[in-house]
């Protein structure tokens, strides 16, 4: 019998307290999380992990399978910093190498998904130049990836490029790869979309829905830029029981990923009630569908 409550739910590297990798895997087995997503982000410390040695990534897997924890995907957003529409041309060469390298890393390492950051660039000015040249690195970095049985998922984010199913599956059309998916946020599709569970209905249907981020945010509408990040569940825009509703419509099996962050506290409190409090609710959805 079909049950949601049978996908896969794990947590965000940034959810947890800052440690070790043995210290991570701890936390997430003793929270009862079925996975960790790695975060390799802007931050020299975490960029690092891209040209990690031999001996690193031996000691990294060594510590996953020590503690029995799987991390099937690693959230990649170091775009920020090197996004592909650059017209700097430093700056985009280092994003394609980002990707490449995160390829290569998740190879080496058996990891299956790259979460990609839907921006042409971040920190520059956007126009038809850097939205044509991300397109164009985009569709060489999905070769790479294809290359080596890694499949590049497009997170929906907190800007207007990718803010939406309906524009990833513009990009999926100029870059028909199976190894090209989406992977959707609830609270970043649900901040731009009035229409967010067509959204997500759409992606299901069309079968490009790799995982999915469970996160709460604050819509943006003509009086407000919305709130992105730090909302707690059940106080924003996203409405879950109707978002976890067509995903049990449509039979998804895939996994869920509950996005937070830590703020430097060592308590785990509250990521054990987000835990809590999605399962609550997936168990709910589930009964009603008996």
């Amino acid at each position: 019998m079909y049950r949601l409550a049978d996908c896969p739910l794990g947590i965000y590297e940034k959810a947890l307290p800052a440690g070790d990798w043995p210290a991570l895997f701890a936390r997430t087995r003793e929270l009862g999380f079925d996975f960790l997503e790695m975060s390799i982000d802007e931050s020299d410390a975490r960029l690092a992990r891209l040209t990690w040695s031999s001996d690193e990534r031996r000691a990294f897997d060594r510590a996953r399978r020590d503690a029995g924890v799987r991390v099937p995907s690693i959230c990649l957003s170091g775009n920020r910093r090197f996004p592909l529409g650059s017209k700097t041309a430093e700056t985009e060469a280092a994003g394609i190498a980002l990707i490449r390298n995160a390829v290569d890393l998740a190879d080496d390492l058996g990891i299956r998904i790259i979460q990609l950051a839907g921006y042409d660039v971040y920190y520059e000015p956007s126009d038809a130049d850097t939205r044509d040249r991300f397109l164009h690195n985009l569709k060489a970095v999905v070769r790479y990836a294809e290359a080596k049985g890694v499949m590049l998922s497009m997170e929906i984010m907190d800007t207007k490029l990718m803010s939406s199913i309906s524009r990833f599956h513009w990009y999926r059309s100029q870059i028909p790869s199976p190894w090209f998916t989406v992977y959707p946020d609830l609270g970043n599709l649900s901040a731009w979309n009035d229409n967010a569970a067509e959204e997500l209905d759409l992606g299901l249907s069309l079968g490009f829905v790799a995982a999915v981020h469970l996160k709460d945010t604050i819509a943006v509408s003509c009086d407000s830029p919305g709130q992105f990040r730090d909302v707690p569940f059940g106080s924003g825009c996203v409405d879950f029981p109707r978002m976890l509703r067509i995903l049990h419509t449509h039979r998804y099996g895939g996994p869920f990923l509950i996005e937070m962050w830590n703020r430097g506290e060592s308590d785990t409190g509250a990521v054990a009630d987000a835990k809590r409090w999605f399962e609550e609710m997936i168990e709910g959805i589930d009964a009603e569908n008996g």
